[in-house]
């Protein structure tokens, strides 16, 4: 297994390599600049031909796009991803700033869906086509669909604004540094509620069905019918039997799912004004800040790759019959 990492770690580097070339071709190819887009409405009557190619120089923007992206390569061996073009910020200060909101709201929800999903999917599977299992299957089938943006604004409109039980912008209220202590974090669990939600339903719905999905290959084989023969109950090769070698995929799809983490939701956190690494994600493409935009796509890109080799590890952990060579 160590030569097999060792392997697909190599392979990384040149896929790693691709991936930044296409992403700053692709940002810096579309249509508009950030000193246009800095210098709109008043200030676009104002602004000089020379102050315009003044800042274009600033920003390194006047340069063939092949050189700077040997510039920005030769700063990223350094971890180095420049500045930001709005506030002159290092981006990686902007990213860690950002990053603990994006993962505490990332784990929180992908800890409830998988503490939810499992036992969804093993009861559904010990109850195949029953009444229950066909409607429940339905009900997570039409929330796999229901898109984030709009369950996001039909939380609002009833629980923010028409109810007014949960707050919906941002991470706390204004006045929460007044509060005591247990009244901070109850004002921060509330703001955190409705994010929350959106980013659990879909990986709720998606992990119960792959759990039954799982379960059911599981019920089938011969050692669950010679543990039946044998007079086991029920509940003992559900939990011993079933369950254990349910979660052997189930830990590979956790690998799969570790780039959201730091990634976050770009949708959600823009709606909710959540001040996370997907919220920062959409602003910067917004004001075609390029240094953010590139330093985000390159650390989501190696969280992807590194995420795969992890899952395939994961799988041959959980199971000592795969072997890789």
């Amino acid at each position: 297994m160590l030569h097999y990492a060792l392997r697909r770690l190599l392979y990384l580097i040149p896929t790693l390599f691709g991936i930044t070339i296409v992403t700053f071709l692709i940002i810096n190819l579309a249509p508009g600049d950030p000193v246009a887009l800095i210098n709109r409405g008043e200030m676009d009557s104002r602004i000089s031909p020379e102050s315009y190619n003044a800042m274009l120089h600033l920003y390194g923007l006047d340069d063939p796009i092949h050189v700077r992206y040997a510039t920005w390569l030769k700063r990223l061996v350094t971890l180095d991803f420049g500045d930001s073009f709005l506030d002159r910020r290092p981006v990686i200060e902007k990213i860690m700033e950002r990053l603990p909101n994006t993962v505490f709201l990332n784990v929180t929800s992908l800890l409830i869906a998988f503490a939810l999903s499992v036992p969804l999917g093993l009861w559904a599977a010990m109850h195949q086509h029953s009444r229950l299992d066909k409607l429940g299957g339905t009900t997570l089938y039409v929330l796999y669909s229901l898109p984030e943006f709009w369950v996001a604004l039909l939380l609002i409109m009833f629980f923010g604004v028409k109810l007014g039980w949960l707050p919906f912008h941002g991470m706390q209220s204004v006045d929460a540094h007044k509060l005591g202590f247990a009244a901070y974090w109850w004002d921060r669990f509330l703001h955190a509620v409705l994010p929350t939600v959106c980013l659990t339903y879909g990986s709720l719905a998606y992990l119960s069905r792959f759990a039954r999905g799982s379960s059911l290959e599981v019920v089938r084989q011969d050692y669950i019918r010679t543990a039946r023969a044998k007079g086991l109950d029920e509940s003992s090769i559900v939990y011993r039997h079933v369950f254990r070698n349910t979660m052997i995929p189930m830990v590979t799809l956790l690998g799969l799912f570790l780039p959201t983490l730091i990634s976050g939701s770009v949708i959600v956190e823009s709606i909710f004004s959540w001040p996370g690494v997907g919220d920062l994600f959409f602003t910067a493409v917004r004001a075609r800040d390029y240094p953010v935009v590139m330093g985000l796509s390159f650390i989501t890109a190696v969280m992807v790759l590194a995420s795969t080799l992890v899952a395939d590890l994961l799988y041959a952990w959980a199971d000592p019959r795969v072997t890789y060579r």
